[in-house]
């Protein structure tokens, strides 16, 4: 078993700053777990600290059920995949692979068939005698996962190792990642700052934001039930739309208002919150993700209270989808991301986008009437910003 556990695990740097805050965490034996958050959010720090290339200033990390608060990086059987690839510029490909086996001093021949597995599995074979300024980035990536492969370590620990790479190609080398981790069935860590790499990647996802663990789960569920505004907003692209908004139920309606537009609630959207009653005419924060717009035109179904009307702002267009830019008269929910745009924070009216059917005929400048598929409305506590949800 090698399964990773942070139990309790805090950093605070000598001139005081907290970096990572009581972390708690199990990622379970062959598993991949991504850490995700916006820049500075303390992921790194914590991977490093699994690693031990930082010191821990409270708790306990375990490996395979050895506490290794004290043990040296090289004695933790762990192997790491940087950002910036690590390799030795004046070696081949056969030499970077092998490097730390031949520090180990594992006979010849036995390096020679790890290396050669290892380049097998990526494709590498006919690049052993290559030096890495003769390879493409891709190429180059794949030669750091190889001599990670090649010790056999109980836990792979990654720090965006794609960042560096194209967007075409981080798309293919996260697939060929997710792939080989689940052939080799080697517990991971593994961390980025883009959420879509996190979604598609990790069989959990932990999301953190200055030091502390929002949420931890499925990605799937992370989508579909966020716990608090920050994940809502940092999980999806485009991000969840975020309103002020209140809350009127009565024996016979549910609607929530949200600027001067009053929506009507499903009764699927009353089953699955609740304790909105509990929230009757108070304000809330309503959260609305752009899939559940959608042209009015293409949602002959929805009723007529469950529709908004708005001017389109921009439009893109991209094949497959409309993005559907418009405003609401709404002041501006402020998620939390210090990466998020901040040219609209504090303002009365709210930029919303919404996932239209790419067979939309909506022109710029057009009023339009929008259909929402409120069954799928999120509702979060103004105070708090925790999801309100049973």
């Amino acid at each position: 078993m090698a399964a990773v556990v942070l139990d309790g695990v805090s950093k605070v740097y000598d001139n005081g700053f907290q970096a990572i805050n009581d972390l708690n965490l199990e990622i379970a034996d062959k598993e991949f777990l991504v850490l995700v958050g916006p820049s500075g959010c303390g992921k790194s720090t914590a991977l490093r600290m699994v690693a031990g290339l930082e010191t821990i200033s409270a708790g306990t990390i375990k490996i395979a059920e050895r506490t290794v608060n004290d043990v040296e990086p090289k004695d933790r059987d762990i192997a790491m995949v940087f950002q910036n690839y690590a390799l030795y510029p004046h070696m081949t490909v056969f030499d970077n692979i092998g490097f730390a086996l031949k520090l180990a001093k594992v006979p010849k021949k036995e390096i020679k068939d790890r290396v050669g597995r290892a380049a097998a599995i990526l494709e590498l074979e006919e690049f052993l005698d290559r030096k890495p300024g003769q390879l493409s980035g891709g190429q180059r990536q794949r030669v750091a996962m190889g001599r990670a492969i090649v010790r056999q370590p109980a836990v792979f620990l990654m720090d965006e190792p794609l960042s560096n790479l194209d967007a075409k190609l981080r798309v293919q080398m996260r697939a060929e990642i997710a792939a080989l981790q689940r052939d080799l069935a080697v517990t991971t860590v593994y961390v980025t700052h883009d959420q879509i790499e996190a979604m598609t990647m990790g069989d959990r996802v932990a999301v953190l934001k200055d030091g502390d663990l929002q949420q931890v789960d499925t990605p799937q569920n992370l989508y579909d039930h966020p716990a608090n505004v920050f994940v809502a907003a940092f999980i999806g692209s485009p991000s969840m739309n975020l309103f002020e908004g209140t809350v009127h139920l009565t024996e016979t309606s549910a609607t929530v208002t949200i600027g001067s537009q009053v929506i009507g609630l499903s009764k699927q959207c009353l089953q699955k919150h609740p304790a909105l009653r509990e929230y009757n005419g108070k304000p809330l924060i309503v959260g609305i993700r752009p899939e559940d717009y959608q042209d009015s035109a293409f949602a002959p179904d929805v009723p007529e209270s469950q529709r908004i009307t708005s001017t389109v702002r921009v439009l893109e267009a991209l094949g497959s989808e409309i993005m559907v830019h418009f405003h609401v008269d709404s002041p501006c929910v402020d998620s939390g991301d210090p990466d998020a745009p901040e040219q609209e924070r504090g303002s009365e009216v709210s930029n919303a986008v919404g996932r239209f059917d790419p067979r939309s005929s909506v022109q710029v400048g057009e009023l339009i009437e929008i259909a929402i598929t409120t069954g799928n409305m999120h509702f979060f506590d103004r105070d708090t910003r925790q999801a309100i949800s049973d």
